[in-house]
């Protein structure tokens, strides 16, 4: 019997999921999360097999729960869920050696497919995905300037961001320059979106 924790926060996906899956004699549901929060506590108490996770979740992303359990060296299997073909999301993917990478819109039957042949030491990558993963861009902001624009995109000014990072005001600006002219636009708010929607930040 193969085990598995589903965590996704769109309640009607999970339930269809979890109303398809448990139709097959050899899956079982342990679990089930609505965040990356509930999805780790269930993990760290249930050890499942396989862990579907949505991408983007409250308080942890699935990419985040993914890193735990590697952390943490769980043998279970990783499915990563998500709509968009991000270079980001999907770089990060790969680094966290996930087993199977599919987009929402694929049939159930694919998706309890991916489940088996995971469990079998293959991965499956959807063909959307792994075309995006062909094509993909690399993240060219460092860990500094990651993080000072994602500050930005939470709203705090640049003397906010000083006191929280320790750094002077002039490094701040200088970080928001170098991001500003590694993402090729005009402002801090265009290189924010831009982050965002490439899945670096």
């Amino acid at each position: 019997m193969i085990r598995i924790c589903i965590a996704e926060d769109q309640q009607l996906l999970r339930g269809a999921l979890i109303s398809i899956i448990e139709l097959e004699d050899d899956l079982h549901i342990t679990g089930e999360a609505a965040d990356g929060e509930e999805a780790w506590a269930i993990i760290k108490k249930e050890k499942p097999n396989v862990c579907i996770l949505d991408i983007e979740m409250p308080h942890l992303s699935g990419l985040e729960v993914a890193a735990k359990i590697r952390h943490h060296n769980y043998p279970c299997k990783i499915m990563i869920m998500t709509t968009f073909a991000r270079a980001g999301y999907l770089q990060e993917a790969m680094d966290l050696h996930i087993d199977a990478y599919v987009l929402k819109d694929e049939p159930i039957q694919y998706v309890i497919g991916a489940v088996r042949k995971i469990m079998r030491g293959e991965r499956v990558i959807s063909q959307d995905l792994a075309a995006a993963l062909f094509m993909n861009e690399r993240n060219p902001l460092n860990e500094r300037e990651i993080n000072v624009l994602k500050l930005v995109k939470d709203g705090y000014t640049t003397n906010e961001i000083s006191k929280k990072l320790f750094l002077t005001k002039d490094t701040i600006r200088n970080y928001l320059s170098l991001s500003i002219q590694k993402m090729e636009v005009e402002t801090r708010q265009q290189a924010v979106q831009k982050a965002v929607e490439k899945g670096w930040i």
